[in-house]
């Protein structure tokens, strides 16, 4: 939702910051008339203690904040007060919620009485948790006026009446207007008064108060306020000529929450200690906390809700939850925002409203990871408390354009078997119901979840209503699965329950590698008509009509790098047989004139690629509709760039959260420069057989078994995108087939409305019927109305609006949809449906019964011949990506590499199957990612430490040692980190740190072939080979190795049995025996000892304990270890600025071979010797 209602002190905080401030919105700024009175607000907030706390702690919290708001704000102990609830809460006077003239110690009592409390008020019962105190301001009821600001497509509107207060009535009825259209300068003060101020005798007070409605106004426009009111706005006049006190007594407003990035700094500002109490703060005190937009009264935000928000936040994705009954037993786990209102419609239709549990959808292709989280939490609430009947889980949506339906339901399916014996215990049955990209694996992993998971889980795809899951799932007979629908495609997912209902996708056949794309007509039906070819297929070269902005030679530029929605287009193109590419070029001002690679068909091709939209349309002249995937940040400047450009004739804005002004001037441009705008907040539009903007109609399955290949006689308009995927489905299975299509965008200003496309529609003599989905919130449908009506529109016309279920609520729920909230009974959808219904539209009695409607319609079309039907072309060849085809499990090839340790192709890394989030969670430490990804397997917590243990033995032996050495020359030589640690990396073998693997191969070998110590050691002798492992130049039985005691001791005190440790023990006795240093070393110890841990610890068998010593495994520890020492001295190197190194003379013996040779003639073996001082005083 953009409009968000804030705190009265929040509103009234902006105001008092910035009435004086903001930029005038008039040519020019009036002289100020009026004095601004001191700020004296101050808040009682007590919104982080709960109702569940007891009684103590909650009389402490609420003293605590009397006591902080008594000692921010003075001035309370020393005036008159008014005190009221803050929490959106309309009419709070004649609720009895307004204590007037009032002591600091009767508002404190007041608010005590009431403070963290339920309180009910018309019928909505809440607890009452943030209060506003300001000082009482004595005054007569003929200075009490009204005045409140609003934002309309075209502009903005003051509306002003001088009887205010709490008898104001019917304001929309007596109040004087004046329209500010937008982009337009606010009237100079004389013209406002004229327009506003003519019933107010006085001439002080009729100045003070139009040049207040010019600061007022700047102020609205300068924060991007969407809803101002002030009732009563209170003038006091002065006896002594100073300028009259303007006063606002109570406010409410709403902010364009959208509209953050520009105005959260301001908002910030206003609300801070520096700003608020003239507090000398500094860093984030002075900025100001950001703004908060606080839940409608009585519904107050939950753990899980405010959890959601949170995820929302940090997601390019949408994620909403909100709890409206949490013992209902009926939840809701829905994709895409129109989708999720239309489940919500079909569940209050059949009376089940006060057992819906949660609103809320998914939707923007959340990661699996996202969905689960969605999912966990509320398979969380769901089994909380249990329901006689048991609780129905209805896991649906429509089809998605883009959204990777198999893996969002990882997510989902994760949780489910989390929730398994939570699920089977509160007696839950689960209804499933999507379609879209990757949806056959997606069903088919949800049907194999319910073979297994011991609840029951009904599946179903596109083949069904998107809703027709609904009654199923309550055990209701579905209203739109007879009386007249006639599906004429095939049918896809069969139900997973035997004996399914008659119509329903029980009896329906699999066909997973089409996807649907063949026709299959039943017996009783009519052969399939078709229309001719439009007229613009027909003459492709032909200027296009203003009714028809996409035809066969539109040429399109795609604003922004999105190569997954040109490919998209591209793909569309080709199996639409157009002689041309629709896409032109792409822009992005990020990177230089390149070119891009994608596929025509099977060929690959490439597409021009501009960094400035200027050369984009000087090379393509002939593109005329611009794909802006610009950001919310940057879409005004780049689209009010591309309505410069006179060859432009279409623009769609793809991007969400557009501020809603930006998008008010935008259409304003666009109207001047006569250019089409779609959107914002849409996925686009189609015309089956000539263009698609983007990502429209998704996938080119769905496409093709939506048969968009070809035109066929409906046109429709809809709001949502992915409900528009939908449509596509439900006309292609109830009459011929769509013509066009396009969504508008779900935010309150449309670029285009309703009403523009239906009326290219009723002027288009290709299209034959309309079709209509509106949704809850604005008034767009009655200007549709009254087209019918007045005979704007002689076409037939079936509509219907989503969002009936929004008035059996008892608070205020926001849908998926920025517009989709009612501010009055006109903007509800009951409203519009029936209004609709009056003017002659054909209007279902709900969603599920619209495709039998729409169904009968056509047909009677048929019969009057005005419709011509036509056989059904063959449906083409799909072109797919290869890896797609593999996602899809289409295809195969042998792999170039075998992993069994790691995953990194799903949302969360797994080693050795264990995600990344449990290794961290389970604190597994070094150790436990070694067993890991060295073992497949986790070991116990004993053999991970001493795993760790090992790293920090081996870590380092000082810089004498020649891999130490190695890495320290290389360093001085001013190599790099990497080449440094190999340099001394390379110098690990038999003799130096390679004895590990050596050393466990000599013990246990000998140990496992029954040989006695002293018949080891003898052995080796009469073999002249030195024992691996035993012996050291410096230690000695005298002055033992602390190294090797720390793990021996270790060992002998966690591991299961050291056998192999024991033998070596004995071995060590008898080579000690003859010399002092032949000792167990920490090569032989770390060897002997790993031999040990891998075959008692229980976690291997004894074959694989064995491969691992073989394979090198050991000596990886020392690699692994040594590294750290290595990487450390290459680092002390470079910290010390250390030069190149030259070995010194006096340590290198330098021998002059006609010298050996000599002294060999002449001494028998005298060994000669020449020092390189010697040779350097020749």
């Amino acid at each position: 939702m953009s409009a968000k209602a804030v705190r009265e002190y929040d509103g009234k905080l902006l105001l008092a910051h910035y009435l004086q401030q903001s930029p005038t919105m008039a040519a020019e700024k009036p002289k100020a008339a009026f004095e601004q009175p001191a700020t004296r607000l101050a808040q009682v907030d007590l919104s982080n203690v709960s109702t569940s706390e007891s009684a103590d702690k909650i009389d402490a919290a609420v003293e605590a904040a009397l006591t902080r708001a008594e000692r921010l704000n003075p001035w309370l102990t020393s005036t008159k007060l008014v005190a009221k609830p803050d929490q959106l809460i309309k009419r709070r006077g004649k609720s009895g919620l307004l204590l007037l003239n009032a002591e600091w110690e009767a508002v404190k009592q007041w608010i005590r009485e009431r403070a963290v409390k339920e309180t009910n008020v018309a019928g909505i019962t809440g607890v009452l948790k943030t209060f506003l105190v300001e000082p009482f301001v004595p005054h007569p009821q003929d200075v009490e006026y009204y005045v409140c600001i609003q934002s309309h497509r075209d502009g903005d509107e003051i509306l002003f009446t001088h009887e205010g207060g709490i008898e104001v009535g019917d304001v929309d009825a007596k109040a004087l207007r004046l329209a500010v259209p937008i982009d337009q300068p606010l009237p100079a003060s004389d013209r406002i008064a004229a327009a506003l101020l003519g019933d107010i005798t006085s001439a002080t007070q009729r100045e003070a108060l139009a040049t207040f409605v010019e600061r007022l106004y700047s102020v609205y426009v300068d924060l991007n306020f969407t809803y101002l009111e002030i009732n009563p706005l209170v003038v006091l006049e002065t006896e002594d000529g100073a300028l009259p006190q303007v006063v606002y007594l109570d406010l409410a407003a709403k902010l364009d929450q959208t509209a953050e990035f520009e105005s959260g700094d301001k908002w910030a500002k206003a609300r801070s200690d520096a700003v608020v109490y003239g507090a000398a703060v500094s860093g984030a005190a002075a900025t100001g906390p950001a703004m908060e937009f606080p839940a409608p009264f009585g519904r107050e935000l939950s753990k899980e809700e405010a959890y959601i928000q949170d995820l929302d936040a940090k997601t390019g994705a949408s994620l909403k939850l909100t709890i409206l009954n949490k013992d209902g037993r009926v939840w809701t786990m829905v994709a895409g925002g129109g989708a999720s209102v239309v489940y919500s419609d079909a569940i209050a239709a059949l009376g089940y409203a006060s057992e819906l549990a949660n609103y809320g959808e998914y939707s923007g292709a959340p990661s699996e990871a996202q969905t689960y989280e969605y999912a966990k939490t509320i398979l969380d609430l769901m089994t909380r408390t249990q329901h006689p009947e048991g609780k129905v889980l209805i896991i649906g949506g429509g089809i998605a354009n883009f959204t990777n339906v198999a893996t969002t339901f990882k997510g989902i399916i994760r949780a489910l078997r989390e929730y398994k014996q939570a699920l089977i215990a509160h007696g839950v049955r689960v209804f499933v119901r999507r379609a879209g990209p990757n949806w056959q694996e997606g069903l088919r992993a949800m049907r194999e979840l319910g073979e297994t998971l011991g609840v029951e889980i009904r599946v179903f795809g596109p083949e069904t209503h998107v809703s027709a899951i609904v009654p199923l799932a309550l055990g209701k007979a579905s209203t739109g699965l007879g009386g007249g629908f006639k599906d004429v495609l095939s049918k896809q997912i069969p139900d997973t329950a035997p004996g399914s209902i008659p119509g329903t996708p029980g009896e329906m056949e699999v066909d997973p590698l089409r996807s649907g794309t063949d026709s299959a007509t039943p017996a009783a039906a009519a052969p399939v008509p078709v229309p001719a070819p439009s007229r613009d297929a027909e003459k492709a070269d032909s200027p296009a009509p203003w009714y028809s902005p996409f035809t066969a030679n539109t040429r399109a530029i795609v604003y922004g790098m999105q190569p997954r929605a040109v490919q998209g287009m591209l793909d569309f193109d080709f199996i639409c047989k157009r002689r041309v590419p629709s896409v032109a070029c792409m822009v992005y001002p990020f990177g230089g004139n390149h070119v891009q690679k994608f596929y025509w068909g099977t060929q690959e091709t490439l597409l021009p690629v501009f960094a400035s939209l200027k050369e984009a349309t000087r090379r393509f002249a002939d593109a005329d509709v611009v794909v802006n995937f610009a950001s919310c940040r940057s879409v005004f400047e780049s689209t009010r760039e591309m309505l410069q450009y006179p060859q432009i004739r279409t623009v769609a804005i793809i991007a969400e959260g557009v501020p809603e002004r930006h998008t008010r001037r935008l259409i304003r441009l666009a109207q001047e420069a006569e250019v089409t705008l779609i959107g914002p907040a849409t996925v686009g539009g189609i015309k089956p057989g000539c263009f698609k903007i983007g990502n429209t109609g998704g996938m080119m399955d769905n496409i093709a078994s939506s048969k968009l290949y070809r035109p066929g006689s409906v046109a429709y308009v809809s709001k949502s995108g992915g409900m528009s995927n939908e449509l596509n489905n439900i006309v292609a299975r109830t009459t011929d087939g769509v013509y066009e299509g396009v969504a508008i965008g779900g935010d309150r200003y449309p670029g285009t409305t309703f009403l523009d496309h239906l009326l290219r529609y009723e002027a288009d003599p290709g299209c034959k019927l309309l079709l209509l989905l509106g949704e809850v919130g604005g008034v767009e449908e009655y200007k549709v109305a009254e087209a019918v009506r007045a005979g704007r529109i002689t076409k037939p016309v079936v509509a219907w609006c989503i969002g009936t279920c929004a008035g059996m609520f008892r608070t205020e729920v926001q849908f998926g949809h920025a517009g989709a909230l009612a501010n009055s009974d006109r903007e509800t959808a009951d409203a519009k449906n029936a209004a609709l219904r009056a003017a002659g539209v054909h209007v279902p009695d709900t969603f599920e019964a619209m495709p039998a409607l729409l169904n009968r319609v056509y047909s009677e079309l048929v019969q009057a011949g005005r419709i011509v039907p036509r056989p059904e072309p063959e449906a083409p060849k799909i072109p797919i990506d290869y890896a797609w085809a593999v996602e899809l499990g289409l295809v195969r090839k042998p792999a170039a590499f075998v992993s069994t340790i790691c995953d990194d192709r799903g949302q969360e890394l797994l080693y050795a199957g264990m995600r990344i989030s449990d290794v961290f969670r389970d604190d597994i430490g070094i150790g436990g990612v070694l067993s890991l990804l060295w073992f497949k397997r986790r070991l116990p917590p004993y053999a991970c430490k001493f795993v760790e243990m090992v790293l920090m033995l081996t870590a380092d032996h000082g810089p004498a040692v020649s891999g130490a050495h190695n890495a320290i020359v290389t360093a001085r030589a001013g190599k790099d980190l990497v080449s440094s640690l190999c340099s001394g990396l390379l110098t690990i073998g038999d003799r130096f740190g390679g004895a590990l693997d050596g050393a466990a191969d000599l013990f246990s070998g000998a140990y496992d072939k029954g040989l006695s110590p002293r018949e080891f050691v003898d052995s080796m002798r009469r073999q002249n080979k030195l024992i691996l492992g035993i012996g050291h130049k410096i230690k000695s039985r005298t002055n033992p190795d602390l190294r090797v005691s720390i793990i021996t001791d270790y060992a002998r005190e966690h591991f299961p049995a050291t056998p192999i440790l024991d033998y070596a023990r004995a071995v060590e006795a008898i080579t000690t025996a003859k010399k002092d240093n032949l000792i167990l070393n920490v090569d032989g110890a770390i060897g002997v000892l790993f031999v040990d841990l891998l075959r008692h610890s229980g976690a291997f068998s004894r074959e694989e304990a064995d491969e691992y010593a073989r394979i090198g495994t050991l000596n990886g520890l020392f690699v692994l270890g040594r590294s750290i020492g290595f990487i450390g001295h290459y680092l002390d190197q470079k910290r010390l600025k250390q030069g190149l190194y030259r070995h010194p003379w006096d340590d290198i013996s330098y021998l002059n071979p006609a010298a050996i040779q000599a002294g060999m003639s002449a001494t028998q073996g005298d060994r000669v010797q020449v020092g390189a001082a010697k040779i350097a005083s020749k």
